[in-house]
């Protein structure tokens, strides 16, 4: 398991990558567009705000995958032994619940009903049910990494002393 985390890891790291440096070139052809030529670009400007949204989706769900979201682990750092694990187990949980409600069932249901009504970008053309795929998407990748981080959790809740104290 640990080997699939860590190749979507590097698969998510080489997208988001990719799309930020497709991003930047977008925005700096926006500003010589408009500041030097005097003609901004439509094509760019409405491009580069698709790409943040993809960017910023496909970058959390990342971020969940190797373990650096935001938290405030207050409580988290105080607690010692299986209460921690049973702590990072709920919080765990939480966060699939999030994604699993917020952005797989409502993102779907955003990106279909928006299909279904045909609205497309104004300067690109694109249909923007596919521009907010990347709603279920992240969803679903961070679904699949507290399943795995739960699941790593639930076994040293069960493993000798011993060896969970070495683990943490």
């Amino acid at each position: 398991m640990n080997k699939m985390v860590d190749y979507i890891n590097r698969a998510l790291a080489g997208f988001t990558v990719s799309l930020s440096t497709f991003l930047v070139f977008c925005v700096i052809w926006q500003v010589v567009s408009r500041y030097v030529i005097g003609k901004p670009s439509t094509v760019t400007d409405e491009l580069a705000r698709y790409l943040f949204m993809w960017v910023a989706l496909i970058g959390a769900a990342y971020t969940t995958g190797v373990r650096r979201h935001l938290a405030i682990d207050l409580l988290t750092m105080k607690l010692k032994g299986k209460r921690k694990i049973f702590n990072e187990i709920i919080i765990q949980a939480a966060i699939a619940a999030f994604a699993l409600i917020v952005l797989v069932y409502g993102g779907t249901n955003l990106a279909l009903k928006t299909l279904a009504t045909g609205q497309v970008t104004p300067a690109l053309g694109l249909q923007m049910g596919y521009i907010y795929l990347c709603l279920p998407i992240s969803g679903v990748l961070m679904t699949f990494y507290s399943f795995v981080f739960a699941q790593e959790k639930v076994k040293q809740l069960f493993q000798p002393k011993s060896l969970a104290a070495q683990q943490q």
